[in-house]
């Protein structure tokens, strides 16, 4: 079996590194990944005809000229790219968190690219591949690197965090998510603790946002993990209030000085605190960091507020889980606006919990001033099953597109629309229609 330097070597002659057969450039390395439906290696050879200059298998079936036999491609991708961090010698930043991982990660970036020539993570691949790629995609002109991580389940940080070797971090928050994976909410903190782990045994350093008493409890456990505190009301900034007419979140600091985001919702503004707290940690100016958060516009219907011909749109429709779904609902309860509706799709991956969370959520909306509410899934229909409230509000659909012929029908106009759910109900359908 090659060595991961010999491998190594011809990685730093390639044009990188692909776990894509249909994604094939001249000169690159192909890694012929496993999943549950598809087989990299029945695609080693193709590669090499269509101009990779080398394939990695692990099949002996598939033996043969530029082809580097390995025992476990995917184990071998994560050498690779632990390795290539390692002559990289550059510092990193890891986050992982239950929510707003990706909104930090894009706020950070922006933050420290102000100082720094920055590579991150590419949207949200942040787990056993992405990390690796995100890694062998930074070359001899990074600065920085800002790396998401994310589990379902755990060790799964604890394994990233190896690869990666993050000198400083910040957990987002924690929350109830993927318990099917984590088992409990003390399975959660544990794995996502795993990131204080790494940087307490490595003597690197952990932001936190004290206002969070989870996290700060969290790091009460890790006496010799060094540790710089952040947040809302520690700094003495507030949260200036949102309306139809400035909807996007304000943040006035303990300066003074205010921050116009293009982000909505409140529960961004410990993202944006966080990010100040990175700019602070690295030395980079604060008035570039506030202008790298004002020029910040999300995507990806992250947070978004979208101006539609009859509506104005709050869209939150990447995830969804117990913690966001309150944060989202609280948020929508403080903004001036006439004529609030809510479209709200399932959370999913919540186990034994999803009927009892589904129902917590129903009881919090319903005591906002609602005008229409509309669900997607079956778990919502069942929690409200019985409930008088909701046979008469509420209006259920299988899934997205029956809502969506729905609205066709029946437009909606002169609202305000919070739309929320896990990306399986692939709630985007709607806006559609909306927008």
């Amino acid at each position: 079996m090659m060595k991961i330097e010999e491998l190594y070597r011809l990685f730093t002659q390639s044009e990188g590194v692909t776990t894509d057969s249909r994604a094939i450039k001249p000169g690159c390395i192909f890694f012929a990944l496993k999943g549950d439906n598809f087989d990299g290696n029945d695609f080693a050879a193709a590669a090499i005809e269509k101009g990779a200059s080398w394939s990695v298998a692990d099949r002996a079936d598939v033996a043969g000229e530029k082809i580097i036999m390995v025992d476990n491609v995917l184990s071998t991708l994560q050498q690779l790219a632990r390795y290539h961090r390692g002559q990289l010698g550059i510092p990193l930043f890891a986050l992982t968190g239950t929510n707003g991982k990706t909104t930090t990660k894009e706020l950070v970036s922006a933050v420290l690219s102000a100082k720094y020539k920055v590579a991150s993570t590419a949207g949200n691949l942040n787990n056993h591949i992405g990390v690796p790629l995100t890694l062998l995609k930074m070359d001899s002109s990074t600065e920085m690197a800002v790396v998401e991580m994310g589990a379902s389940g755990p060790g799964e940080i604890r394994d990233l965090c190896e690869i990666a070797r993050p000198d400083m971090g910040l957990i987002t928050n924690v929350g109830k998510a993927h318990l099917l994976g984590f088992g409990s909410f003390e399975g959660v903190k544990k794995t996502k603790g795993e990131l204080y782990d790494f940087l307490e045994q490595n003597g690197s350093t952990a932001l936190y946002n004290i206002d969070n008493p989870n996290l700060c409890g969290m790091i009460e456990q890790r006496k010799n993990l060094r540790k710089v505190a952040y947040g809302l009301n520690y700094s003495g900034a507030r949260i200036l209030p949102a309306s139809p007419e400035e909807p996007f979140l304000r943040i006035a600091l303990e300066d003074g000085k205010v921050v116009n985001t293009q982000l909505v919702g409140s529960y961004n503004a410990e993202n944006v605190m966080a990010a100040l707290a990175a700019a602070e940690l690295t030395g980079t100016d604060r008035g570039l960091a506030v202008a790298a958060i004002e020029n910040y516009r999300p995507s990806n219907n992250r947070s978004q507020m979208v101006r539609g011909k009859d509506n104005l749109l709050i869209v939150d429709a990447y995830n969804a889980n117990p913690t966001s779904m309150r944060a989202a609902l609280e948020n929508f309860r403080q903004m001036e606006a006439a004529n609030k509706v809510v479209i709200m799709g399932d959370m999913l991956e919540l186990g034994a919990d999803s009927q009892k969370e589904h129902k917590e959520i129903l009881d919090i909306a319903r005591t906002i001033n609602i005008r229409y509410y509309f669900f997607v899934g079956s778990e919502f229909r069942s929690a409200a099953a019985g409930d008088e409230y909701y046979s008469t509000k509420g209006n259920f659909f299988e899934d997205s597109l029956r809502l969506k012929e729905f609205l066709e029908e029946n437009p909606l106009r002169g609202n305000t629309i919070l739309i929320k759910g896990s990306r399986g109900t692939k709630l985007e359908k709607a806006l559609e229609i909306l927008s």
